[in-house]
């Protein structure tokens, strides 16, 4: 992006879609924004691997896998690019199965309102696609928020389980959106505005999908209380699970192997080396022999790194798939493992 907005970059720029110079340094500016949240990170290696998520225990028991960004709130970009890519990661690489009698995988996506505020339109057909789509790759999505005027509307029609906790209504706008809620719930023999506003600690009223894919009448829950404590987890205790985990070997330390732009970098210098005089080893010319010399007309400069990058073909075509690949990645959830 440095070099399709510089002026060595300008008739590239051209012909990438008549994308303008402005357009390019407004995708700059959001680049580097991205950058500062951590995606320089988040793009690294190795890469994380998304059938981790499905591995079981020894008794054959699935595993709880808890994926931490503790400055979420100031991360929201990072938050759901990260998620995204895991659901279209496993979208692409998991078979078909149907109806299945019970997912190979759930996710619980908390603060999911992160997820959605500032959303483009077109980010907002992606989730929704997914969403969609995965069940029948056998995966499970719950969006955990505060309430349901936070996930669009288009998303929460693809949701068919719910369990809502207590709702308050101290004002005009809390009222408004405690309506709208009841009405999103099928029929039931309770008063719903009321009862959402009493319900106590651990109950919830719940309906899911019946075996009919009908959803079943709303129920007045009481939630088992979990046998934990709600409270963060110490750090020694984190510490000692990370170190003891079979994936330490693998994510714990990161990798920095030899870049593609490092090998093309290279490959152009080599290249550079030999056109700019006699190949590597050749022979120097006996005393007295005149040495050839370009004419004049032919006489040119050495050029620069840059320029020697902008003009190799190959170095063109793979800036344009690498283009193609990343608004494919932004606007769809096409991906081949490559």
């Amino acid at each position: 992006m440095n070099f399709l907005t510089s002026d060595e970059g300008k008739p590239e720029l051209k012909n990438i879609g008549g994308l303008s110079t402005a357009t390019a340094g407004v995708i700059l500016r959001a680049i580097t924004t991205f950058a500062a949240e951590g995606a320089d990170q988040f793009f690294g290696e190795p890469e994380f691997d998304t059938t981790d998520l499905l591995q079981v225990g020894e008794d054959g028991r699935g595993l709880v896998s808890l994926v931490e960004l503790p400055t979420l709130a100031t991360q929201p970009a990072l938050f759901s690019t990260f998620l995204m890519w895991l659901l279209a990661d496993l979208f692409q690489d998991l078979p078909e199965v149907g109806d299945s009698d019970k997912p190979k995988l759930v996710f619980f996506f908390d603060e999911a309102h992160l997820l959605f505020n500032n959303a483009s339109k077109a980010f907002l057909d992606s989730i929704t696609q997914t969403v969609r789509l995965i069940r029948s790759k056998g995966v499970g999505v719950f969006f955990v928020t505060q309430t349901p005027k936070d996930v669009p509307d288009d998303v929460l029609a693809q949701l068919g389980s719910r369990v809502q906790h207590q709702l308050r209504a101290h004002t005009p706008n809390d009222a408004k959106a405690l309506k709208q809620t009841v009405a999103t719930y099928p029929k039931s023999h309770y008063d719903l505005g009321a009862v959402l506003q009493e319900l106590g600690i651990g109950e919830a009223v719940v309906t899911v999908m019946d075996p009919d894919g009908a959803p079943t009448p709303v129920a007045w829950t009481r939630m088992r209380a979990p046998l934990s404590l709600m409270a963060p987890t110490p750090e020694a205790e984190m510490k000692a699970a990370g170190d003891d985990s079979a994936l330490m070997g693998k994510y714990g330390e990161a990798i920095d192997r030899e870049s593609a732009r490092e090998m093309l970098a290279k490959r152009l210098e080599d290249g550079a080396e030999h056109a700019a005089g006699e190949p590597a080893g050749a022979p120097a010319p006996e005393q007295g022999e005149p040495r050839r010399e370009e004419p004049k007309g032919r006489q040119k400069k050495d050029k620069s790194f840059i320029e020697q990058v902008s003009s190799n073909t190959m170095v063109r075509q793979i800036g344009r798939t690498a283009v193609r690949e990343v608004m494919r990645g932004l606007f769809g959830t096409g991906r081949r493992r490559r």
